[in-house]
């Protein structure tokens, strides 16, 4: 079993498809002959020729376009935004065409694509390449939002996303593209969307949160362990549709709750999940949640991109507010 970063989990997930389903093509700006930006499509052009990997012009509007048009006749696009901040003029074809292909055809056609984007910050890039708006395509009706948060996770929900008959978004945190590796087994078996997965088990109080910064909560929960506080830590995973019953299950029995996400507060996925605490787990609670975020700011240029970014000290600090409640 061969042991992969993220981004060559995330090819080995391609190449997987392409290799058994004929109706699968990838497409976007430089996934060729050069793999990519990020080299997440290396050698795919190679193996699989030009007609099944696709190099497109510097055209995001035309890419999304074309991949609705595709999805609805038979195919399995599998388009690549280069960076999330380049991903907004996509935005009107998503909302206004794949998301409501089922609901406008009832039924008739579906609109089987994915839209791939790293996203995130962390890596020291330029402006327009640091952004987490994972809530804008959240809000969309019709689209699944799915975030990975290491080699197998990718591996695993991306094959799901190519294989699912409606629209998903795949954002893929950046940052941790190359962080770590794990063993990854190429055997195109796929995960479930739409349910959280939970990282490690605790008793004293929940950590919410997702993509990149599973790192820095799981980094938290074992200093927490250090003081012997048991923390449970979930991943979201699937950001839309969302899994609110094994997060209220996870309170239900812990009373408190922390969410952590890098993305701005305002309007974030981490205040739905807050009103959906509220909502059908108010009386499991010891202790308002609490979120740790970005702030409501536009990402900072390289030099401050990780004071804007929450880090394991202030989960720390959010976690001794909650647990000061009794």
């Amino acid at each position: 079993m061969a042991r992969v970063a993220m981004v060559e989990a995330v090819t080995m997930a391609l190449a997987w498809e392409l290799e058994h389903d004929n109706s699968v093509v990838v497409l976007g700006e430089d996934v060729g002959i050069n793999g990519g930006v990020f080299r997440a499509t290396a050698g795919l052009a190679q193996r699989f020729g030009d007609e099944r990997v696709l190099d497109t012009p510097l055209a995001e509007t035309m890419i999304a376009g074309l991949s609705v048009g595709m999805a609805t006749q038979g195919m399995k696009p599998v388009a690549e935004a280069q960076f999330m901040g380049f991903i907004l003029p996509m935005v009107d074809h998503m909302m206004c065409h794949a998301g409501r292909m089922r609901h406008r055809t009832r039924g008739r056609l579906t609109c089987p694509m994915v839209l791939r984007a790293p996203y995130g910050g962390g890596i020291h890039a330029p402006e327009h390449h640091s952004e987490s708006t994972e809530a804008l395509f959240a809000h969309m009706p019709g689209i699944r939002v799915v975030i990975p948060s290491s080699p197998s996770r990718a591996y695993g929900l991306l094959l799901a996303a190519i294989r699912d008959p409606d629209p998903v978004v795949f954002l893929e945190p950046k940052r941790i593209y190359r962080l770590n590796k794990e063993e990854v087994e190429d055997n195109g078996e796929d995960l479930p969307l739409d349910v959280c997965y939970v990282l490690r088990d605790g008793t004293d109080l929940t950590l919410v949160t997702w993509g990149a910064m599973v790192k820095e909560t799981l980094e938290a929960a074992d200093k927490l362990a250090e003081k012997g506080i048991s923390a449970e830590v979930i991943d979201v995973a699937t950001i839309s549709p969302l899994d609110m019953d094994t997060i209220i299950e996870s309170v239900q029995k812990t009373g408190r709750c922390v969410i952590v996400h890098e993305a701005v507060r305002m309007c974030g996925v981490g205040a739905e999940i807050a009103a959906g605490l509220a909502d059908a787990g108010l009386y499991h609670l010891y202790a308002p949640v609490k979120r740790v975020t970005g702030y409501d700011s536009v990402m900072p240029l390289y030099k401050m991109e990780m004071k804007y970014m929450p880090s394991v000290q202030r989960i720390l600090n959010a976690v001794d507010e909650v647990l000061e409640v009794s």
